[in-house]
């Protein structure tokens, strides 16, 4: 493991797909931390807010919440590259058997 060290780029590549979940939704969690992942997800969520259906259900206005868009996904082989901040580096630490560092 390579030392983690804040304000760093590092290259993360998943080497095994963790069978429990909280495993799995760290890594997705990573993933979405890169800059084009984020303008993705931001993009989309304001064309979700715009493009809300709105009708009425029992004399009330109704909002049919769309719900939030999964871009990424922790699969064996995947790579995505961060900054390394001091608030991420223990979700690295915990799924570190489930990734490699370069």
């Amino acid at each position: 493991m390579t030392a983690l060290i804040a304000g760093k780029t590092v290259t993360i590549s998943v080497k095994k797909v963790p069978l429990e979940a909280r495993h799995r939704k760290t890594i997705e969690r990573l993933m979405r931390l890169q800059p084009a992942i984020q303008r993705t997800l931001t993009r989309v969520a304001r064309r979700r807010g715009r493009e809300n259906p709105v009708n009425q259900r029992g004399g009330r206005m109704w909002i049919s919440h769309i719900p939030a868009t999964r871009c990424v996904a922790a699969e064996k082989g995947a790579q995505f590259s961060l900054r390394v901040t001091p608030k991420i580096i223990p979700d690295v630490l915990a799924v570190q058997r489930f990734i490699e560092i370069a």
